[in-house]
């Protein structure tokens, strides 16, 4: 096995043990990301000379017997975290030149451990969309199928999962962008409780709905980085003050007893019979291990999508009116007079997609608006995180499926935004409640593309849905099926 295949845990065997060392595992991971990256177009800025540079330092470290589960380990990050002195352009050419003074505080936990940087990931720009194609630096491709859309945003994150392009990674995910494309790409991707991860130095798109998270080969690998960057921020305002768990004691392949809740309202016609299929069987797989099912009703699921859109384009429109052309990032050429600058700077400088979710967002915050638009939304969201304290009443965990289809052929919903907002028709439910979801392989399409499975968790129940996560996965092959490039 190449060492750009292995895991977090197998490569810190080896590391550990002294058979490999990180500059060796860098190196491997670099030519892999030469050979493949043309295909699939998942980073946006590779780090080398920084990447040798920090896999020597962590050889050092293990040298001296400091070595951590993460020291030394190639990882990537989604380019809306801010790495001091490196690129960081949220796949925006409003951001093209941006260098940040300072890292984002999850960043900063897993260089601390000594974890190695390749460099920045594509992403949908300013993290909103559900394809990746609406990056400024081109669509990245699914490793899968090329002619297929990763899932967005954190699309370059999967992919360079999926395409053996980094060992893990780290995505945000404001309606579902760690979970849809983890399930699109055949990895593993945990949205954590809101608060749980800080968002300090992550470029900011919905604030009452971004969350960091991990995106792995496996669900161990998921459990690690987890511990890694979860955790009180007092620079972030929205970080809880809790105690983290050793999330890798969740890893226990037993789900004897455990209740595990159906929704009637996400097994609804139009779901893709591949994607049923998988979901079925998972079901079965879970009575075998001995977890029982309870059918619960999720009742204000059809309106997550509507309030999602006036909430998340809302506090984008506020969010990203820092971006006009006098402090940082892109300004016109021919400014003119403030105004014009202002204008001028953000007509170039941002593409459709987010045009058009702060125009959407500017209108509802507007007055004579404002009430009838986001009052109303906020009021609704309400009434779904209810839905869910309801159901963890009766349940443990929640099954579901991560999206209504396995991943689209690129260009397929771009001309059409309502189809392209429905792919998160499942997912951004869990964001408007603020609780925990992760999306695991179980099962392949007819076209041979992964469908991935979502568990959904209490409040910082992030344990329950690893240890069911872990199960399934231990019964199953799916995580083992790689993309051939």
């Amino acid at each position: 096995m190449d060492l750009f295949e292995l895991t977090i845990h197998e490569l810190h065997e080896k590391l550990k043990k002294r058979e490999v060392s990180s500059v060796e595992a860098t190196k491997a991971t670099l030519a892999r990301i030469e050979a493949v990256e043309p295909k699939v177009n998942a980073f946006i800025t590779v780090t080398t000379d920084e990447a040798l540079k920090a896999a020597e330092e962590a050889d050092k470290r293990i040298a001296s017997g400091n070595i951590d589960i993460l020291t030394g380990i190639p990882v990537a990050l989604k380019d809306i975290f801010l790495t001091k002195g490196i690129r960081t352009t949220c796949a925006s050419k409003i951001l093209d030149n941006f260098v940040p003074p300072y890292d984002a505080t999850s960043w900063l936990k897993l260089k601390e451990r000594g974890a190695v940087l390749l460099g920045k990931l594509n992403q949908d720009e300013f993290a909103m969309g559900s394809s990746c194609e609406s990056s400024a630096f081109g669509p990245t491709k699914n490793p899968w199928n090329p002619d297929c859309i990763p899932g967005g945003s954190s699309g370059g994150s999967a992919a360079a999962i999926a395409a053996q392009e980094a060992v893990a990674t780290l995505g945000t995910d404001t309606g579902g962008s760690i979970r849809q494309p983890a399930s699109h790409c055949g990895c593993v991707g945990l949205k954590p409780t809101y608060g749980r991860v800080s968002r300090y130095g992550v470029i900011a798109y919905a604030s009452s709905l971004d969350q960091v998270g991990p995106m792995t080969r496996d669900v161990t690998d998921c459990a690690i980085m987890l511990g890694a960057v979860a955790g009180y921020d007092p620079l972030d305002s929205t970080s809880v003050n809790m105690p983290v768990p050793d999330y890798t004691k969740a890893l226990i392949p037993d789900v004897k007893g455990l209740k595990i809740g159906l929704p009637k309202e996400y097994y609804i016609e139009g779901l893709d019979p591949d994607v049923k299929k998988a979901l079925d069987l998972a079901i079965e797989t879970y009575r075998g291990l001995g977890a029982e099912f309870v059918d619960i009703s999720l009742p204000h699921t059809d309106y997550a999508v509507a309030t999602y859109y006036l909430i998340a384009t809302a506090e984008a429109s506020s969010n990203l009116a820092r971006y006009d052309g006098v402090r940082f990032g892109h300004r016109t050429s021919e400014p003119g007079n403030l105004i014009e600058t202002y204008s001028r700077s953000r007509d170039e400088g941002f593409g459709a997609e987010v045009k058009r979710r702060i125009m959407l967002g500017t209108y509802a915050l507007s007055s004579g608006y404002y009430d009838a638009y986001y009052i109303k939304a906020q009021k609704v969201r309400t009434l779904i995180m209810n839905d869910f304290l309801k159901a963890f009443e009766t349940v443990d965990a929640i099954l579901t499926p991560v999206a209504p289809t396995p991943a689209f052929r690129i260009g397929e919903k771009s001309s059409d935004p309502l189809q392209m907002y429905l792919s998160d028709i499942f997912t951004i439910p869990v964001n408007m409640a603020g609780t925990c979801g992760i999306s695991v392989p179980a099962g392949m399409s007819a076209s041979g593309l992964p469908i991935g499975l979502q568990l959904i968790g209490k409040p910082f129940g992030e344990e329950t849905i690893i240890r069911a996560a872990y199960a399934f996965e231990q019964a199953t092959e799916w995580h083992k099926r790689k993309a051939a490039l």
